[in-house]
């Protein structure tokens, strides 16, 4: 190689740094099931952050009155309005209603960035398992039943009880995230990373989630076996 050829070799891109993560601060996002436990505790540590949170429901009314209960500066509205004036929509709605109601808000959350954070969980005497949706996971129905979204996996194992608690200060956790483009992984790993004490750590692609989602089962058993609320830290990372 002459002194030319090497002149005109371009220079290697350094490596991109993993914890180089987007600035979200502006963006507004939206909690489908702000109502209930995991959607409330969500939407409370976001909004507690700074985060400008919307919380949704099927009955716009619930919605507001829990907004009202929150404070800062939470805004309740139905789930199809909560979905249009989000940047960012995280599903926390029960399994059971999971596929319904993402399907009836296909329109709404066309081009959006869609967490979801729900567990196929049964129960029965012996405690909670794991169910293996015909898709693979909740997030890969998701996938399925939102071909114009952006879908994500994320927020799966934090108890909503330390949520909730205002006299929590941390949430002692890190937040896996999983999806398939990774500016959009990033971007919710910021998100996490807003609330104090938690980091989002990429966990793989969606076809991943499953695993993810079943270890709920596992946490279930440690908390009733220990009186906990447990969570989950990555090592050496």
């Amino acid at each position: 190689m002459t002194s030319t050829d090497s002149a005109q070799t371009p220079a290697k891109a350094p490596a991109k740094d993993p914890w180089d993560l987007p600035d979200v601060s502006g963006l507004v996002v939206g909690v489908l099931g702000g109502t209930g436990p995991q959607g409330k505790g969500l939407a409370h540590r976001l909004a507690r952050a700074g985060q400008k949170v919307i919380i949704g429901s099927r009955a716009a009314e619930r919605a507001r009155a829990t907004a009202e209960e929150l404070g800062d500066g939470v805004e309740g509205a139905d789930n199809a309005e909560t979905a249009r004036r989000s940047d960012i929509v995280i599903v926390a709605v029960p399994w059971e209603g999971h596929g319904k109601t993402l399907e009836s808000l296909r329109e709404e959350l066309a081009g959006k960035l869609v967490v979801d954070c729900v567990n196929p969980l049964g129960f029965d005497k012996q405690g909670a398992y794991a169910l293996r949706p015909e898709e693979g996971s909740a997030a890969e129905q998701a996938a399925a039943l939102l071909p114009d979204s952006r879908v994500t996996a994320a927020f799966h194992h934090l108890s909503a009880v330390l949520l909730q608690d205002p006299e929590i200060e941390e949430i002692d956790t890190d937040v896996m995230v999983l999806g398939d483009a990774r500016a959009d992984v990033e971007t919710v790993q910021a998100l996490a990373g807003r609330i104090p004490g938690m980091r989002g750590i990429f966990a793989g692609r969606l076809r991943n989630a499953h695993q993810v989602e079943s270890l709920v089962a596992n946490l279930i058993s440690v908390n009733r076996r220990y009186k906990a609320h447990a969570g989950l830290r990555v090592t050496d990372v």
